[in-house]
């Protein structure tokens, strides 16, 4: 072959990999972005050792079992569920009263078996705990749960916390639809494929 032309065919290869290498590069760095659930609940759990360490409520919880709560409850998971999946069926209430500090309210949290004002104006009459859940027909220890709730509802000490840690869940949201879009239109492999290629062009 004359070196003229072997030149000519060299330019044309390596014109066609730049091409290819500025179509791909955008779709690579996508690719190379997408998380997988650890990673998220690992991101989740450096803000909960925040949160203790600033001592804004107290569990048995460590901060990697209450990133796990946060994206067991996003997946639809309930209470008992989520005590099973750290490795204890009877965490459950410990579970619930984490979830309820965090504002991962569900609706049957404020399905009270009482009228709810009635509760509130009861408890600023000065009347003691076992006198209000008398009055309101149920034991000291639902009472308990039900103010919890409300308590929880209206104090924004760590609202700055729960922003960050919905922004996280939020990016992972995105990034599950980005990898099941690239899967269904079969781009995931491809990108794999034209990586590798480029990487043993290179």
């Amino acid at each position: 072959m004359p070196e003229d032309k072997r030149k000519i065919q060299l330019l044309e290869l390596f014109t066609n990999i730049t091409s290819k290498t500025k179509i791909v590069e955008p779709m690579k760095k996508i690719h190379g972005s997408l998380r997988d659930r650890d990673a998220v609940e690992r991101e989740i759990a450096l803000v909960m050792r925040e949160i203790l360490d600033q001592g804004f409520f107290k569990t048995k919880l460590k901060p990697i079992q209450l990133a796990k709560l946060v994206s067991a409850y996003y997946l639809g998971k309930n209470d008992t569920e989520i005590a099973r999946e750290l490795g204890d069926e009877k965490l459950s209430k410990t579970v619930a009263r984490a979830r309820v500090r965090l504002k991962l309210f569900r609706d049957l949290d404020f399905k009270m078996p009482f009228d709810r004002e009635k509760m509130e104006i009861l408890m600023e009459s000065g009347k003691t705990m076992k006198e209000i859940s008398e009055e309101l027909g149920v034991s000291p220890s639902t009472l308990r749960e039900y103010r919890h709730v409300i308590d929880q509802r209206d104090d924004h000490t760590i609202d700055h916390y729960l922003e960050r840690i919905r922004d996280v869940m939020e990016d992972r949201d995105l990034s599950e639809q980005m990898t099941r879009s690239a899967t269904k239109d079969g781009l995931g492999d491809s990108i794999d494929i034209t990586e590798a290629e480029l990487i043993d062009v290179a």
